[in-house]
């Protein structure tokens, strides 16, 4: 660009009326008339714009270190005075506690003076002890009466107290202490039953019922109007020997209403010691009282008395006892043999029934010779089966007469007796 146009303004600025430090006066070369010429570039020796950005002047003897704004101290972090510097505008303090140019701390550490404490008048502090002695008082009263309260009818939710005037409480029992007897040994409840010693059955007067067994129906009724009269001669026995008496169900045995508990042959009769009862056949029975009316009255009188005779045995606990030992059994002849002991004893004990009551019952005459035939004839040598669970018709003979003449059934003991005796 030529010479002529340097030192011109650029659109917007104006140049002052002095010259500028370090310039010197525009002239103007040509003009134009009506209006500014064209725009020329200036011409410097020392324009600022054509020249980086220098250091602001500082005061003679020191040198600028400013940079920007002190950077905040970090959480945490001893914190580290800045340097104070005197900028353009006046010396002014920097720095977050202390100011290198200043003399001692920007702020004291130490803490403000305290106010005096506040003087109270003696007479005040007097009246405010009394005060809080007399709450304190208060308060214990309250609470003793509190304490007093519970126990009233007053106060029904509270805690019973006991009071001299009330009478003392009762003394509770000492506690009781279980013990465990000792269970008898089967074989020893078999051959030492207190039964033995319990004296002769009562005679009780009594008759045979007198009711014709022709027919089911009245079988069942002549088997049941002769219960009462063994539990009348039995029940002392029992008692006597220190054993609970209570009699036996009798029912008739049919197809509907076999025992559930127990077993038995058909058409003829068993106990059955789950429910204590006594199942009776009546087939058999009708058509023996249909062929022989005497001898069919008393084979029931001694089958009843028979199977009394186990009732006896479980009431005595005998037959749990025999039952226990049958089944710990090591042979099926040792099991049988178990068997025959207990049917004889049971022959036995209805023996002594009905010798005891052989006059009320009439077994004298035709009927006691029916009933010696039919004991001498019953026996494991007519069972069809052939099975020796009862007893030889010798050994039936052999406990139930002297059961009979005695009545007594200290001679029914078959568990101490010889196996020859209970074959």
């Amino acid at each position: 660009m030529p010479d002529s146009e340097e030192g011109v303004p650029g659109p917007g600025h104006f140049a002052s009326g002095e010259p500028a430090a370090g310039t010197r006066p525009l002239t103007l070369k040509s003009t134009q008339p009506g209006g500014l010429g064209r725009a020329r570039s200036v011409s410097l020796d020392d324009a600022a714009v054509r020249r980086k950005a220098r250091p602001l002047p500082t005061e003679p003897g020191t040198a600028s270190e400013y940079s920007g704004p002190p950077v905040a101290p970090q959480t945490g972090v001893p914190l580290t005075p800045l340097t104070g510097t005197r900028r353009v505008g006046g010396p002014r303090p920097t720095g977050w506690h202390s100011n290198p140019s200043r003399s001692g701390a920007q702020f004291t550490t130490e803490p403000p003076p305290a106010a005096p404490p506040r003087q109270y008048s003696r007479p005040v502090v007097v009246g405010l002890s009394i005060l809080v002695i007399l709450m304190l008082t208060g308060a214990t009263i309250a609470g003793f009466r509190l304490v007093d309260s519970y126990g009233n009818v007053e106060n029904p939710l509270a805690q019973p107290s006991v009071r001299k005037s009330q009478a003392p409480l009762p003394i509770p029992p000492n506690p009781t202490v279980t013990v465990t007897k000792q269970g008898i040994p089967d074989v020893v409840r078999l051959q030492q039953n207190k039964i033995y010693a319990s004296g002769k059955v009562a005679a009780v007067s009594c008759k045979e019922p007198a009711i014709k067994p022709d027919s089911q129906s009245a079988i069942l009724r002549y088997y049941r109007a002769l219960a009462p009269c063994l539990d009348k001669a039995w029940a002392p026995a029992l008692q006597r020997s220190g054993y609970p008496f209570r009699p036996p169900k009798v029912v008739l045995q049919t197809s509907q209403n076999t025992s559930a508990s127990c077993t038995g042959e058909g058409d003829v009769a068993f106990y059955c010691p789950a429910d204590e009862s006594i199942y009776v056949s009546w087939k058999e029975d009708a058509k023996f009282y249909k062929a022989d009316p005497l001898a069919a009255r008393v084979w029931m009188m001694d089958t009843m008395a028979h199977e009394y005779g186990h009732h006896v045995q479980k009431l005595t606990e005998m037959l749990t006892a025999a039952d226990s030992r049958g089944g710990w059994a090591k042979t099926k002849a040792e099991e049988l043999e178990w068997s025959r002991r207990t049917e004889l004893q049971a022959s036995c004990f209805g023996a002594a029934f009905l010798g005891a009551n052989k006059k009320a019952l009439g077994l004298s005459g035709r009927k006691l010779k029916l009933w010696e035939w039919e004991t001498q004839h019953s026996g494991d040598e007519y069972n069809p089966k052939k099975i020796r669970d009862h007893g030889s018709r010798k050994n039936y003979w052999l406990w139930s007469e002297p059961a009979f003449k005695s009545a007594d059934p200290k001679l029914c003991n078959t568990f101490t007796a010889p196996a020859a005796k209970v074959s």
